[in-house]
């Protein structure tokens, strides 16, 4: 290991000490995956050294990785096993798809931007999550091919729960997104009881929008 990984990897155990147990994060298994994923990895190569940092960073075309904790809060509301197909809608920088490859059986990400896409294919490839499949399209629609899906994760704001998403969940499966207005939204989590979806908000958050058919339209922002 050289000098330069040892410090990355003493900067990744301190964030999710400092960061995420203290912060009440408990899910070990969030912690451990947390802890294994090499976030610089997944950040611009001038913005390395802050790959670390308490904070959400740019990643390009108006997108941008989450702050850690904030990953680590959606994960957990989660409840992801090893034996779930999990749908991300929004890629990003492939960060969190790395880390829910820690954490399930199978992976499928979403992403709108074709450039995003294929860097985030990229940087997991390189990271070793090569078995993460990023499909360009709407995440909005999900993606139908793969369905049913035990879990399905947004990262981006949504005006409401897109119907499509909810139709790809499978029965007793779980949604978490966050949803709201352009400036504040909350994390939503919804469990699929049938034909009837249970709905639970909890804390408040602000991401970039979801854009896509089921989304905000880009002139609204």
């Amino acid at each position: 290991m050289s000098a330069e990984e040892k410090s990355f990897a003493l900067q990744r155990a301190r964030m999710v000490e400092q960061q995420l147990r203290a912060r009440s994060i408990g899910d070990e298994r969030v912690l451990s995956a947390m802890g294994k994923v090499p976030r610089q990895e997944f950040v611009p190569e001038d913005l390395r050294p802050a790959a670390y940092e308490d904070r959400a960073l740019p990643i390009g075309y108006g997108q941008t990785i989450s702050q850690p904790y904030m990953v680590a809060v959606m994960l957990e509301m989660l409840d992801v096993h090893d034996s779930h197909k999990v749908l991300e809608v929004g890629a990003g920088s492939g960060y969190q798809a790395a880390v829910l490859a820690e954490l399930a059986r199978e992976v499928v990400v979403v992403e709108i931007v074709e450039p995003l896409a294929h860097h985030a294919q990229l940087s997991l490839d390189r990271a070793g999550y090569g078995r993460v499949k990023v499909v360009v399209g709407d995440g909005t629609l999900g993606h139908a091919e793969a369905a049913p899906y035990d879990r399905i994760i947004v990262a981006a704001a949504c005006p409401e729960v897109p119907g499509p998403l909810v139709e790809q969940l499978r029965d007793g499966g779980r949604l978490v997104a966050p949803v709201g207005r352009r400036d504040v939204q909350q994390c939503v989590v919804c469990v699929k009881r049938g034909d009837e979806v249970e709905m639970t908000k909890t804390i408040g958050c602000v991401f970039v929008p979801l854009i896509g058919e089921h989304g905000w339209k880009r002139r609204a922002w």
